[in-house]
């Protein structure tokens, strides 16, 4: 897919990225070739004809760096080796070549708010050694005084101490993974040579981590504790350089990749502003759309609660705000959140809400991404207790807690950690009712779930009526149809709660997209609309009514209609 297609409205500013589809490939947990019960590269080459069968154009494969996996890779240790544990570089080449022999393209991971603690960079700065003295975010003090009220968003303060130094080092995340000094230009330097380095190697773009935290306020100020999100988060997150540091990184960027920056905190209007002022980035993911479920506590009873007029009403924001005068990301899971099944949609319809989940995601404009097996409608798992937890980020919380006294024991936050951990979409990938789930032959790195014998790649591509299939007409009709890509997008029954519909228009050609976001059936009737003619292109089940408007709709029952 490396021609756009063409179209007759003049306004269509056409992209090969625009057209695509992209998967994501978290490699630790996709699939196990050598048996260690850790996913590899080799393992990922091995599916390469599963995910050209199920159509999409391009794969994002999360961090395969050299890194000791304090945050499973997003503490790169060495920007320019493989972790071991995937491969070498010759296994890289090989998946490499293995997508563009079959028309895919490869995007990577690049993480340059911070490094591992083990990057030669950090142990260097932490002797205070020439050129790299200054690579990181050093403040001088005494090891029990951190330089202001800054908070980690893994839970606990934003600075560790460092003994060789005898200094404090910021770290947004992990104390394992502290922030490089974007105001070094060395620094910047730096990391424009790796983006280099790998696109000389082939590779067709860059998904930027965490970009939105690269610019700090100068002098380290307190954070105000009216401010929303952890203390201090106002003064790492969009800082007053930001810009800056995008469009000299987007100088080396080349202009034909893809580039899609991570930008927690961001909404809509964030979103447009930095795809719109230069050329470092094609589309941000942000998260507000993704915030309609989130209680304020852990310990609130209330976690999963949401309201689809509220979502339709940030998603048509999204469309009008970023969509049209920009790009967007379209999503609604990735490696940092819950299976998006058993968050928005219902375990006891599964096939049915993962399908119309299939249906709303690939028919708005924007491109789409999947993350790995929800194309499965692979769902959450259940945690007992914080041993089983692997997610650094949920258990540096719950820890926080519960050395706070804010909590007394697990089982105050079990139902926020049942509902929130990353680790929902890290237990490994389903490819078959075998031990191990056709993942390994050995013990996997993390429990797989239960229900692998009936939820499983195998099973849903011998049954044409499977989840899987349905997202793979789905992007076979996307890869067909501009509507679905440039058209006009124009919301019906804002204000209804079950109900999420659409009509997409582009050079004279209309769509109407029809979901039933709800488990109980509802009549189809928005005021003054008229289906007329309406033809079915693709249905989420039999029997789906010819003419929508008047129609009962089923339970989670999504249809898509050329009118």
């Amino acid at each position: 897919m490396t021609q756009p297609r063409q179209t007759q409205d003049s306004r269509i500013d056409r992209e090969w990225w625009k057209e695509a589809v992209v998967y994501q490939v978290y490699p630790r947990s996709f699939n196990d070739s050598d048996g260690d019960g850790i996913g590899d590269i080799p393992g990922i080459t091995e599916r390469v004809d599963y995910l050209d069968e199920l159509g999409v154009d391009v794969v994002w494969l999360s961090p395969v760096y050299d890194s000791p996996n304090h945050d499973n890779g997003y503490d790169i240790r060495d920007y320019r080796a493989i972790n071991e544990e995937f491969g070498d570089m010759a296994d890289w080449e090989r998946l490499r070549d293995a997508l563009h022999d079959r028309d895919m393209k490869l995007i990577m991971d690049l993480v340059v708010n911070h490094t591992s603690n083990e990057h030669e960079w950090f142990r260097r700065s932490r002797r205070g050694e020439g050129e790299y003295a200054d690579y990181y975010h050093w403040v001088e003090g005494e090891p029990d005084d951190p330089p202001n009220n800054w908070q980690s968003l893994f839970g606990g303060s934003a600075w560790s101490y460092d003994d060789e130094r005898e200094a404090w080092y910021l770290h947004v995340f992990n104390e394992n993974q502290p922030d490089l000094n974007w105001r070094n230009p060395d620094v910047r330097e730096a990391v424009k040579e790796i983006v280099t380095w790998w696109v000389d190697r082939g590779i067709d773009g860059f998904r930027m981590d965490a970009i939105s935290h690269l610019s700090k306020t100068e002098g380290y100020p307190d954070g105000d504790p009216e401010e929303p999100g952890p203390l201090g988060s106002e003064h790492y997150t969009f800082g007053p350089r930001l810009g800056e540091y995008l469009d000299e990184l987007g100088a080396v960027v080349p202009e034909e990749a893809m580039s899609a920056g991570e930008m927690g905190g961001a909404d809509a209007d964030d979103a447009r502003e930095f795809v719109r002022r230069g050329d470092c980035l094609d589309m941000v993911f942000h998260f507000d759309h993704l915030d309609v479920d989130q209680a304020d506590d852990w310990t609130d009873d209330n976690w999963g609660e949401w309201s689809l007029p509220e979502f339709k009403e940030l998603m048509t924001r999204n469309q009008r705000a970023v969509a049209e005068p920009a790009w967007e990301a379209l999503f609604l899971g990735n490696h940092d959140h819950p299976r998006i099944v058993s968050r928005f949609g219902d375990d006891s319809y599964r096939r049915r809400s993962a399908t119309c989940i299939a249906t709303f995601l690939l028919t708005m404009r924007g491109t789409p991404y999947l993350y790995q097996g929800q194309e499965l409608g692979m769902t959450n798992s259940e945690f007992e207790s914080l041993s089983e937890i692997d997610d650094a980020m949920t258990v540096g919380l719950v820890e926080d807690m519960l050395s706070a006294g804010t909590v007394d024991s697990f089982d105050d936050v079990r139902e926020a950690v049942n509902y929130r951990s990353r680790d929902h979409a890290r237990t490994p990938m389903h490819w078959s009712d075998d031990d191990g789930a056709g993942f390994t032959d050995g013990d996997p790195w993390l429990a797989l779930n239960d229900n692998y014998t009936e939820v499983n790649a195998a099973a849903a591509r011998a049954d044409e009526g499977s989840v899987f299939h349905h997202y793979r007409r789905l992007i076979e009709l996307r890869d067909d149809d501009p509507v679905f890509v440039y058209g006009d997008y124009d919301p019906l029954l804002p204000d209804d709660d079950q109900f999420y519909a659409f009509t997409r228009q582009l050079d004279g050609e209309r769509r109407l997209v029809v979901c039933n976001w709800s488990d109980e059936p509802a009549t189809f009737d928005p005021e003054g609309f008229t289906a007329d003619g309406a033809e079915i292109i693709v249905s989420n089940c039999d029997d789906a009514p010819a003419d929508p408007v008047g129609a009962t709709v089923r339970p989670f029952e999504a249809v898509v209609y050329e009118l």
